[in-house]
């Protein structure tokens, strides 16, 4: 999935120097579909999960 143009966020749990970072694009959950991507590796690919998945993932981590 290209996704250069998207605004993507970074993990709350992320450092400020570029450390282990994960960042999602939260701008196509309203079609269900959520991108993740590896912050050190912008232009590379992106991992998609549909949005009842991804909520069940960070529900587990919370918990």
């Amino acid at each position: 999935m290209e996704g250069n143009d998207r605004a993507w966020r970074r993990s709350s749990y992320s450092n400020q120097e570029g450390g282990n970072c994960v960042e999602v694009a939260a701008d196509l959950q309203a079609e269900a579909i959520v991108p993740v991507r590896d912050s050190k590796a912008p232009h590379g690919p992106s991992l998609c999960f549909d949005a009842d998945s991804w909520a069940a993932f960070i529900g587990e981590l919370k918990g």
